[in-house]
This record gives C-alpha cells, sequence and structure tokens, in this order.
C-alpha cells in the first residue's frame, strides 16, 4: 500500500474501529429484551432445533420512548439547554472573540492561552470549583453578604442557573477559537472602507463583520450545542437531582435500572437527532473551507 493509500484508509479504519463497530453492538442491544441476567439482555438470535437460526427483533424499546412522557420531556428539556447555552456563548463569546482578532499580535498569543488555559484542568475539578462558587455558604454569598448587598444566601447550587453557568463555562471555548479562526481571516480594510464611505462602525459591523463570521458563528454553536444535549456530568453535579437531561436519564437505564435495551434505543435516538446537526457542522466547514481557498 502507498503512503497515500495509507493515510486515506487509516482515518477510516478509525472510524470503523470506535464508531461503526460500537454503534453496530448498541444497535443490536436496542431491539433486543430486557432479560435479568448478565448481560441484562437477551440474544438478538439464537439456534433452535435442526440448526434453524430464530431472530427476535423487539420494536417495543422505541415505541415505549415515544409513549413515556419521561423520555420526551428529557429530551425537549435537553435541546432547550444545549438552544440557551449556545446563544449564551455565543453573546459572551463573539466580543471576547473579536477582541482577540483586534488585539496586537503579541497580545493576540496571550489572550489565546488563557482561552485554552482551562483545558490543561479536568473538566471534573472545574465543576466542582463552581459547587464552592455557588453554595449557600460559598464564595459568591458570602462577598455579597459581607458588601451587604444580600442579607440572607441566594439559592443557586441545584438549579437551573448553576447548570447554565457550568454549561457556558466549560463550553465558552469551543465557540471563541472556530470564532476567532473566521475572523481572524477577514480583511479588516474593508471596514476602513466603509468607513470612508460615510458607514457608521455600527453599521460596518452590522453589514460587514457580522455577515463574514457567520459560518464561525455556526460552527462554534454547532461545537457547544451538540454535546450540550448529551452533557450528563455538570446538570447532575449542578443541576442538581430534579435536573431532567436525556443524558441523565441515559444513565439512569444503564446503571441504575439496568435497562440496557431501553437505554441502547434512547443512546441511537440521540444520535438520529444530532446526526443533522453534525451534517450541518460539516457543511459549514466545508463551505468555509471552499471559501478561503
Amino acid at each position: 500500500m502507498t503512503g497515500r493509500g495509507l493515510v486515506v484508509v487509516l482515518p477510516y479504519l478509525w472510524l470503523l474501529l470506535f464508531f461503526v463497530v460500537p454503534f453496530a453492538i448498541v444497535l443490536k442491544i436496542s431491539f433486543s429484551d430486557v432479560d435479568l441476567a448478565i448481560p441484562p439482555y437477551k440474544p438478538l438470535w439464537e439456534w433452535t432445533g435442526k440448526n434453524a437460526l430464530a431472530i427476535k427483533v423487539n420494536f417495543n424499546n422505541y415505541v415505549f420512548l415515544f409513549t413515556d412522557s419521561l423520555y420526551i420531556k428529557a429530551l425537549l428539556n435537553s435541546l432547550k439547554v444545549a438552544f440557551f447555552s449556545s446563544l449564551l456563548c455565543l453573546i459572551i463569546g463573539y466580543p471576547m472573540a473579536y477582541g482577540i482578532a483586534r488585539a496586537r499580535p503579541a497580545l493576540r498569543n496571550v489572550l489565546l492561552l488563557l482561552v485554552i488555559l482551562p483545558f490543561w484542568t479536568s473538566l471534573l475539578l472545574r465543576v466542582y470549583a463552581w459547587i464552592g462558587l455557588l453554595k449557600a455558604n460559598g464564595v459568591i454569598n458570602n462577598v455579597l453578604i459581607w458588601l451587604g448587598i444580600i442579607h440572607e444566601p441566594l439559592t443557586m447550587l441545584y438549579t437551573p442557573f448553576a447548570m447554565y453557568v457550568g454549561i457556558v463555562y466549560s463550553y465558552l471555548p469551543f465557540l471563541i477559537l472556530p470564532l476567532y479562526a473566521n475572523l481572524e481571516k477577514m480583511d479588516w480594510q474593508l471596514l476602513e472602507a466603509a468607513e470612508d464611505l460615510g458607514c457608521r462602525p455600527w453599521q460596518a459591523f452590522y453589514k460587514i463583520t457580522l455577515p463574514l463570521s457567520r459560518n464561525g458563528m455556526l460552527a462554534g454553536s454547532m461545537l457547544v450545542f451538540i454535546p450540550a444535549v448529551g452533557e450528563f456530568v455538570i446538570p447532575a453535579l449542578l443541576g442538581g437531582p430534579n435536573a431532567l437531561m436525556i443524558g441523565r436519564v441515559l444513565w439512569d437505564e444503564f446503571f441504575s435500572n439496568r435497562a440496557w435495551p431501553v437505554a441502547s434505543a434512547v443512546a441511537i435516538l440521540l444520535l438520529i437527532l444530532l446526526v443533522p446537526f453534525m451534517m450541518w457542522y460539516q457543511s459549514v466547514q466545508s463551505n468555509e473551507s471552499a471559501g478561503s481557498k
């Protein structure tokens, strides 16, 4: 095999081993029946008498997902949380990415390092740090009481507010970096030309900068939205037991209820739901690459 062929084969081999094979296993389990055994599901096919192969496909797991309101509510709530988290990341991250792109080259590297720096620490440790900040006797409440702004501790931990704070904080760099890469390639002389023609700064931003950064905004938003839909750690630690997210439901079905077929059906449904967003993100990336050539 030539070097070029090896370069092409290796990514496909990676996808085969770590995506197609696990997906096929989970898909097979999703069509099986629950069983009080190890593993806790019945085989999808088995040999009967006279060497006959009996295949037992169970579609009730998928029907159950659409008839039980718990899964529908968890899925809709996960989409809502992921959407507003992406929107908040975009509102906070756009000025940061814009400021980094307009900064001096020496300062730009320092600012990028500050954005990437949280990745050097474990996500679990960073989420636990927010517990210390948001709890009733945490840093934020103590400072507010000391300043006289409040007289009693605010309930922030184990609320939707804490969950949004954790998700936005954790995924904000995923929006800033692709958006910065998009803004950094923009020709800033277009803004100068617009101002020379009588365009005000806010008009130049609205008519030039914002449209040219659309692909970066979409790419960054997808990088936040897609993993946020299936997020489990942050809702479990900051949102508390009442945080109804599809990732939490998936965990409970696998490890608490040991209903692997139902949990596998949830995983397949979640993947099918996210595939269009992944394809959209890939399309945005392809269009951006084609436009930069």
